[in-house]
């Protein structure tokens, strides 16, 4: 990706980092601050920018949050736009050709997952040789969480990614991005069960987030998206469902959906508060308590959940995301157990708001069977669209269980202008 000018400027143990307009590769001009190399050669430096890595990723309408959140939400009907006016949020409402290379909220999200990995791969390399191996393993787990969560996120809505950060770079097919997440994963996990995460680090980053737990999350969801269904199942086993790992916000850096959607009534909705944009047949239950933790009648936006409030923590993981993830691995195993992805599925099914601890509960009647491996599916993928709303996960479900093309707008986004204009080596654009 070619080279575009980028302004950078850390200030003790924040970094703001604004004004990206290119695809990977960034020159930092700043005479009047500290030098690409004092900033990744000290921890406080290092520090900095990894806390600039979160801002990046959460605050305001130019987040991944809430590109990756409203793009799904959008092109998978679970969202409509109130206002038309939003230009981008609409263009991906009509779907097929009205996406092209100019949406902002696609250009968004490739520009912020492009200069997440940029800054995060400066931090790995500079932990790396830091004294205090504690600190530097929080470095390396904390920029690791959200470089792992930019790949996911270019692997989930495009049809190859980057395969690095340079100029005129190649590209690489979706799978090998998601690939390329886990083992970014796998290193950070290395390094942290060789040297504790010290408290000295913990105390100077944001609150909120439990790098085992979110890293072991994040690698069991993009296992069971490669089909490796051993690692996804041990991995969702290994990540706490009772420890929270949240982003969190103020209010000085407000939750973005509740921001720039819940709060104005003016830009996206809920698509309704009784099918939640599924189809007949996979439709919530009447009485399923999830959609009054997700969806309200009292404005316009309908939008409630994790987007509620102005200070609303957005969870990295779900609990329900691992056990649904287990439920689907066991269901797809080369020898389908189909017991226990029943069992797994149940534990949904049957969860109370109370027994959740992020509050989200179907609180339904035991699903018995038998089952066929489809029906089971079907049940897994109906329960993820409920339990994972407006997760941003949903597109790639859709793709994973083959549901068809006219339940969502587009199956795979464009690349943005600002890539294909710089770096002769994008790919086409797919054709849906």
């Amino acid at each position: 990706m070619k080279k575009q000018i980028i302004k950078l400027s850390v200030v003790g143990l924040s970094a703001t980092m604004l004004l990206f307009q290119s695809s990977c590769t960034k020159d930092y001009i700043n005479p009047n601050a500290a030098t690409e190399d004092q900033v990744f050669s000290s921890p406080q430096g290092l520090t900095g920018v990894a806390v600039g890595l979160q801002r990046v990723y959460t605050a305001g309408r130019a987040s991944s949050l809430y590109n990756r959140v409203t793009i799904n939400g959008l092109v998978t009907k679970e969202l409509i736009v109130l206002n038309q006016g939003n230009t981008g949020e609409y263009q991906l409402q009509l779907g097929g050709g009205s996406v092209d290379g100019t949406n902002s909220l696609m250009s968004g999200l490739w520009t912020s997952s492009n200069k997440i990995i940029y800054d995060a791969d400066n931090v790995i390399a500079g932990a790396k040789t830091l004294a205090d191996k504690g600190y530097a393993s929080g470095l390396i787990g904390y920029a690791s969480l959200f470089k792992s969560l930019a790949l996911g996120d270019l692997s989930t809505f495009w049809e190859k990614v980057p395969a690095g950060i340079g100029l005129n770079v190649g590209f690489i097919d979706r799978a090998q991005g998601f690939a390329k997440a886990i083992t970014v994963i796998d290193e950070a996990l290395t390094a942290i069960n060789a040297n504790a995460i010290s408290s000295e680090f913990t105390a100077n980053v944001p609150a909120g987030i439990n790098l085992p737990n979110a890293l072991h999350a994040l690698k069991a969801r993009y296992s069971l998206y490669t089909g490796n269904y051993a690692t996804a199942l041990s991995e969702a086993t290994a990540a706490s469902l009772t420890v929270k790992s949240t982003f969190n916000f103020t209010t000085v850096n407000l939750n973005p959906i509740f921001e720039t959607a819940t709060s104005t009534n003016n830009v996206t909705a809920a698509i309704d508060n009784t099918t939640l944009g599924l189809p007949a047949g996979f439709q919530p239950d009447a009485g399923d308590k999830r959609l009054a933790f997700y969806t309200t009648t009292a404005y316009a936006s309908k939008i409630l959940g994790f987007a509620a409030t102005s200070t609303a923590a957005w969870p990295v993981y779900l609990p329900g995301e691992m056990i649904l993830t287990k439920a689907e691995a066991y269901a797809r195993q080369a020898s389908p157990d189909l017991a226990n992805a029943l069992t797994e599925l149940n534990k949904i099914v049957t969860k109370t708001p109370a027994g959740d601890v992020y509050g989200v509960g179907a609180d339904l009647p035991m699903l018995v069977g038998p089952y066929t491996q489809a029906q089971i599916l079907d049940l897994i993928y109906k329960h993820r669209s409920i339990e994972l709303y407006m997760s941003g996960l949903k597109l790639e479900d859709m793709r994973r269980f083959a549901r068809p093309n006219a339940e969502r707008t587009r199956n795979l986004l464009p690349y943005p202008f600002l890539e294909r204009d710089n770096n002769p080596n994008t790919p086409p654009d797919p054709p849906f």
